[in-house]
């Protein structure tokens, strides 16, 4: 790993003086995200395998929904850890993968869709990359990171409501696509943000060693 020059500072997650990030595993927000991961397979039996939506529709939100909860409760009992900052958006991106993989099994979400979302993935994989081979980790949430993934967190159940309740199936589905595509141009915002960010990094770095 390269090493970073004098002066340069490693990228922070928002949260200074008391709220600041600490060591501690056993947290009420951690063991909500921990949960949250233990969804994303609950989820997959119960859409590809027991084929039982209305219980995979339950699971979906209530994912969705403490994507927010554990966030507000980690800064409101000052309980902001850094396992916390990497569970919480582990889970977030595992929630939407598992969730384009199965939706697009089943045919809920186009292959287009799916592919433009793993496309900017790919993108931040590969920003990621560049920033650890200078010594960096991984740069803080951008709140339209954050934003995107609020509506594609609620647009996934949404369109598999839509899919599973034919009398729901037009409001549904025109809310869900909404909130989809919303998602979608957000996340791809983001990821222009974080690719900036690199590449200023990177820079500094070069500038640094120069």
């Amino acid at each position: 790993m390269a090493r970073r020059p004098a002066g340069a500072q490693q990228p922070q997650a928002a949260g200074t003086g008391a709220d600041a990030p600490d060591d501690r595993v056993l947290t009420l927000p951690n063991l909500i995200s921990f949960a949250r991961l233990l969804g994303v397979p609950l989820f997959l039996y119960l859409f590809l395998v027991a084929r039982a939506d209305v219980a995979a529709i339950v699971v979906l939100a209530i994912g969705g929904t403490s994507d927010w909860v554990d966030g507000w409760i980690a800064r409101r009992l000052r309980q902001v850890s850094r396992l916390g900052e990497l569970l919480d958006p582990l889970a977030d991106r595992l929630y939407i993968l598992a969730t384009l993989v199965a939706f697009t099994a089943r045919e809920v979400v186009p292959w287009q869709f799916t592919v433009a979302l793993l496309g900017r993935e790919l993108l931040l994989l590969g920003s990621l990359a560049v920033l650890r081979r200078h010594g960096y980790g991984p740069p803080p949430v951008h709140y339209v990171g954050k934003t995107a993934t609020f509506l594609l967190l609620a647009a996934f159940p949404t369109l598999l409501l839509a899919a599973s309740v034919p009398a729901a199936a037009a409001a549904a589905g025109a809310v869900g696509w909404a909130l989809a595509w919303w998602g979608l141009v957000l996340y791809w915002v983001a990821g222009a943000f974080y690719v900036v960010q690199a590449r200023q990094l990177v820079r500094a770095v070069r500038g640094g060693s120069a």
